[in-house]
């Protein structure tokens, strides 16, 4: 680096970077052979948050979390088929808020009563399933950003104590969840803050970066749906992660990258196509058979 040099405004005073960067507040520099104190600029310190769904994994942790649920006897067999099939329709279209505002009362009626303890318990059974759904690409890129000093942060409508867990054992910085209520070592059923969805996400990472200093202008967002626009346009570098079509479309117009890993539906999309393709050619063999055996039948 070279030598650059600024003076403070309103006070006449200089900066002054040496070639390798290094700077000390309180030391002296000269200019025109006067002495001036040199002070260290202030740094932006950024960050990276991460949504989970479809961004950091494949498809939703909230069929795995149904499915320890089930195993645990919190929901019936009938609620954990649906949400298999919500799993399967959130994978191949994104969400909605309203299926967001769904899931949330129902997690919330659902463990009304439960114990935190027995709730964090079933944590690690949540994760024997999600772990295996991490992109390894998406992890690296966390990786490489605390490589460069870059704190990397789950971001997620998920409860709190699965954001905390999987970021501890994922080696990240922390993890943004949904909070619950709890009185007494019991969970209430009530929301204990903010939804961690859309807005709710933008309010979260205000508040840490408040915290930690960090300057979201600087700072990195991932995420994979058009709800989390709030959260992509509040950070300097948004990226579009297996973006739905809402997203892809936005994406293209502000020039943010798009990084595509989950191709199940392009898949299912490709099986339908050859399946109706099958189909079509076998009614037509159908239909000319049906020709023949007409006029044959003539003669």
């Amino acid at each position: 680096m070279d030598e650059v040099t600024g003076e403070a405004l309103g006070e006449g005073r200089q900066v002054i970077a040496s070639a390798d960067g290094a700077m000390s507040a309180g030391s002296v520099g000269e200019r025109n052979g006067a002495r001036w104190p040199i002070d260290a600029p202030s740094e932006r310190r950024s960050a990276a948050f991460f949504d989970l769904d479809r961004t950091l994994m494949a498809g939703s942790s909230g069929i795995y979390f149904a499915r320890a649920a089930f195993e645990s006897g919190m929901i019936s067999r009938r609620r954990l088929a649906r949400d298999v099939a919500e799993n399967l329709r959130f994978r191949l279209r994104g969400s909605t808020d309203e299926r967001a505002d769904a899931v949330r009362r129902r997690v919330g009626e659902m463990i009304a009563g439960v114990p935190v303890r027995e709730l964090e318990r079933l944590m690690p059974r949540v994760l024997v399933g999600v772990l295996p759904r991490v992109y390894p690409q998406m992890l690296q890129r966390a990786y490489d950003h605390q490589e460069e000093g870059v704190p990397a942060y789950i971001v997620t409508a998920a409860l709190q104590e699965m954001a905390d867990l999987l970021a501890r054992v994922l080696v990240l910085d922390g993890g943004i969840g949904s909070r619950l209520e709890a009185r007494d070592g019991l969970y209430t059923g009530r929301a204990g803050g903010p939804f961690n969805y859309r807005e709710g996400k933008v309010a979260s990472i205000e508040q840490l970066a408040e915290q930690e200093g960090f300057d979201l202008t600087a700072s990195y967002a991932y995420s994979d749906s058009e709800s989390d626009l709030p959260m992509l346009r509040a950070v300097g570098h948004p990226v579009v992660v297996n973006p739905d079509a809402q997203l892809t479309s936005i994406a293209k117009q502000e020039g943010w990258e798009i990084v595509r890993l989950d191709r199940l539906g392009a898949r299912l999309k490709i099986a339908a196509a050859l399946a109706a393709g099958t189909a079509a050619a076998g009614l037509g063999m159908a239909a000319r058979q049906g020709v023949a055996t007409r006029a044959a039948m003539r003669q």
